[in-house]
């Protein structure tokens, strides 16, 4: 059997492509989608919950953290403007 197959080889063919980086950066998008949508429910009078987006928050910063070299570095900018986002999302259930 080639040394290429074995799961070593795979996994460092997919950090090199950067496919990882790039799931990683779809899912910080799509989280800033959800708090957009709840921060727009709460400000109509609704009440959301949040308790899911503390998980997803937790696994998003682990799978930055678990990036090779400096693509976790290049995603930071991303992960601060998603935590801003949720900052402002607490802000406004706070005042409703």
């Amino acid at each position: 059997m080639s040394d290429d197959l074995s799961p070593g080889h795979a996994t460092a063919a997919f950090h090199d492509t950067g496919l990882h980086a790039r799931a990683v950066q779809a899912a910080i998008e799509a989280m800033g989608g959800t708090v957009l949508m709840a921060r727009a429910l709460v400000e109509s009078g609704r009440r959301v919950d949040l308790e899911g987006l503390d998980r997803d928050a937790t696994a998003l910063c682990a799978a930055v953290l678990g990036l090779a070299g400096d693509q976790g570095r290049r995603l930071r900018p991303a992960l601060e403007g998603l935590l801003r986002q949720v900052d402002g999302l607490l802000a406004e259930v706070a005042r409703n």
